[in-house]
């Protein structure tokens, strides 16, 4: 592994990859991370039963999607906004011919905010139209395989084909300078105490090369990341 101001690298086979993935995880546990961010880095780092571009690109292109906003969060679509903001500025003009000014402000700013998630509903649903297309032919050619939140950033990349089949390149770097120390020496531990490494996988019924265009093992009998 190599170490520096961009993170933790690794150079090697899939099983490099996905080791690396699960001892910063470790790591991370270790030093009692527990979160959403925690969680959705545990759910993207590479398995050992998964393969680079499928399922590690799946995921990418998931993670790196436009959020839903207030508007989609609560089932509604930017027309039915459009129509409720139409029926409180209704009520507000009401409330003015009342001369209930306190309840005509509040119709009327209720109409400003049902305006304004409409205007976001729509504007998440434009990127989103575009954003495959984006990932397709831009982002494939950049950095295919990439994973960032407050917590972590990571990125894979697939190296050259030598005579030992297909390499990679995984670098993780932690986002907070104080707990990347901490599991920069956490990383030191493991190096130093863990004479092997139980990789979390599922057991082989046959031969598995590189996790580019193989078929995964069939068993889904997996073994949980132990330390020796």
């Amino acid at each position: 592994m190599e170490e520096s101001v961009s993170g933790f690298k690794i150079r090697g086979a899939w099983g490099d990859v996905v080791e690396h993935g699960e001892r910063i995880t470790r790591a991370l546990r270790d030093a009692d991370v527990d979160s959403d961010a925690f969680e959705e880095w545990d759910e993207w780092r590479p398995k050992s039963h998964e393969r680079l571009r499928e399922d590690v690109g799946e995921k990418t292109a998931e993670q790196a999607s436009v959020a839903e906003g207030e508007g989609e969060k609560a089932g509604k679509g930017p027309d039915e906004d459009l129509q409720t903001a139409g029926e409180r500025l209704s009520e507000s003009y009401e409330h003015v011919e009342n001369g209930d000014s306190d309840e005509a402000v509040e119709r009327w700013s209720e109409s400003l905010g049902y305006v304004a998630r409409a205007a976001d509903s729509a504007g998440r649903r434009a990127l989103r139209r575009v954003e495959n297309t984006v990932y397709q032919r831009v982002m494939t050619q950049i950095a295919p395989y990439y994973f960032d939140n407050e917590l972590v950033s990571a990125n894979i990349q697939k190296s050259t084909r030598g005579e030992g089949g297909v390499a990679f390149i995984f670098e993780v770097n932690i986002n907070d300078d104080d707990l990347k120390d901490e599991v920069s020496t956490r990383l030191g531990e493991f190096d130093d105490t863990v004479t092997r490494w139980h990789v979390d996988t599922k057991k082989q019924t046959g031969t598995a090369e590189a996790a580019e265009g193989v078929e995964p093992p069939e068993s889904d009998d997996r073994s949980r990341s132990t330390t020796n």
